[in-house]
């Protein structure tokens, strides 16, 4: 159960950085060529400048489904603790 409870734990929350900061290299690189980046088609723009919007709201199921998961595993965690001690 401790086991599963660290995998739960740990991997979507890397899984999730990993995302947020790919998509963080994208918007930095055409930020440094002098673009707008269009975050709806992960496309870099020179014609036109587009809004931010934030990571949640265009991913909102991995978000919520990670963050579900880790404390789900938070909890698996705990309960394996509770019971080898």
């Amino acid at each position: 159960m401790l086991k599963l409870g660290l995998l739960l734990l740990i991997v979507p929350c890397v899984l999730l950085m990993g995302g947020y900061i790919y998509e963080y290299s994208l918007v930095d690189s055409c930020r440094a060529q002098g673009g707008s980046f269009d975050y709806l088609r992960q496309l870099c723009d020179d014609s036109q400048t587009h809004p931010f919007i934030p990571f949640m709201m265009r991913h909102p199921l991995q978000v919520n489904g990670g963050m579900l998961l880790a404390v789900v595993g938070l909890c698996c965690c705990v309960v394996g603790l509770y019971k080898r001690g």
